[in-house]
């Protein structure tokens, strides 16, 4: 319960972080983000004795890092031509990925060393030194009429940065009012719910392996963490990874006109969530280190593979209103943090009430084979209602 706190609090701040982030422009969003989740983790006493503590901390951090992810759609569509989105989008949100690695490796000593208490502000210093770059170095992206935006192949689709835009009034001239957000056809779209679907499966299988993998390697595997080495960051490592190497091929399928982007979006989704549904139902099977780590490895690859497909889609179906979009469908992926984390953690409890030792695979079965046929599921989902083009103007 403590764990899928966190997630409560994220799923509050995605809605109302893509609609910021729509009307006063994801670069300032995106700041505010930063500047408070890390004084949350710099300022909030952290006592094991007092858990009510713990859980409005990770309550207050999911809360303000839910704006993150409408906030970094927002920038990119504003910024970044089509043709170039899905690597963009995948080296993005690799770094994620990137971190989680990093924070695989280091962590473990440093709670060793240190204390748990030492990994809050040590997260809090690297929040602040991003929060200064990104004060110093980020600028708001040019209007829709600027040069700039036309040389790039934007025209039309870049998002004005106050929510502001022309329309033409009976006597031929211009007057301005503001973009009217399509609430009702955003939550009415099958093509919006096919992406919804994906991003609650993927987050669901990302939570659940980031929260319960490493209790796997302890408990189930009798491994610990600390001598394990480097072995276990690379399940996050691959998705690093996968999910550049995913934004590549989709750019060269669209640039060179080898495939749709309708084609490409399904084909990388298809083949990515169907691989790691495999390999995630076979991560019980194996009883070395080894097994599991290069399962969860494929695993982990190919859902950030699938990231080309889904995850890249906000921006080509809604341009304008990627930050929106992406707000809903993280909700849905955030409401998989919150299910998963604590569903898994019932789990568990429940094969020890029915006295199945958790060395045992068969405790852990149901943990991995739930998001490998969501994966299968989803995957069908998005073949049949996604599309590539754009139909929200």
């Amino acid at each position: 319960m403590i764990l899928s706190t966190f997630y409560c609090g994220y799923a509050c701040s995605q809605v109302p972080g893509g609609w910021a982030a729509q009307k006063i422009g994801g670069r300032r969003v995106l700041l505010l983000s930063f500047v408070l989740w890390s004084l949350t983790c710099t300022l909030v006493p952290l006592d094991p004795t007092r858990p009510m503590v713990l859980v409005i901390a990770r309550l207050l951090v999911g809360v303000a890092q839910g704006f993150i992810f409408p906030s970094i759609h927002t920038v990119l569509a504003q910024w970044v031509p089509p043709h170039e989105r899905s690597r963009s989008v995948s080296l993005t949100m690799s770094g994620m990925y990137f971190g989680a690695a990093a924070g695989m490796l280091v962590l473990p000593s440093l709670v060793k060393f240190k204390g748990p208490q030492s990994v809050f502000p040590a997260e809090a210093a690297l929040g602040a030194m991003w929060s200064v770059l990104w004060f110093r170095c980020a600028s708001d992206p040019p209007r829709s009429e600027h040069p700039k935006a036309t040389a790039a192949g934007f025209g039309e689709s870049l998002l004005p940065t106050k929510g502001i835009q022309k329309v033409k009034v009976e006597n031929g001239g211009h007057s301005l009012k503001s973009a009217q957000i399509p609430w009702k056809r955003i939550i009415l779209s099958l093509s919006v719910w096919a992406i919804v679907v994906n991003n609650f499966t993927f987050h669901y299988a990302l939570y659940v392996l980031m929260n319960w993998l490493p209790t796997y390697f302890e408990l189930g595997l009798q491994l610990s963490l600390q001598e394990m080495g480097s072995s276990k960051m690379m399940p996050y490592l691959n998705m690093f990874i996968f999910s550049n190497i995913g934004g590549v091929i989709a750019d060269h399928l669209i640039t060179r006109r080898i495939l749709s982007v309708n084609k490409t979006r399904k084909i990388l989704n298809t083949v990515g969530f169907m691989v790691s549904a495999f390999a995630l139902m076979a991560i019980p099977l194996f009883r070395t280190s080894g097994g599991a780590v290069f399962c969860s490895s494929v695993a982990l690859g190919f859902l950030a593979l699938g990231r080309a497909g889904f995850a890249v889609n906000h921006m080509d179906i809604a341009p304008r209103y990627a930050g929106i979009v992406m707000g809903v469908s993280n909700t849905a992926g955030t409401l998989a943090g919150i299910i998963g984390v604590d569903f898994t953690g019932r789990l568990l409890e429940a094969a020890k009430t029915a006295d199945l030792d958790l060395s045992n695979p068969e405790s852990w079965r149901s943990v991995f084979c739930i998001p490998g046929l969501l994966c299968i599921f989803s995957s069908i989902v998005f073949l049949l209602f996604s599309t590539g083009e754009r139909i929200f103007d």
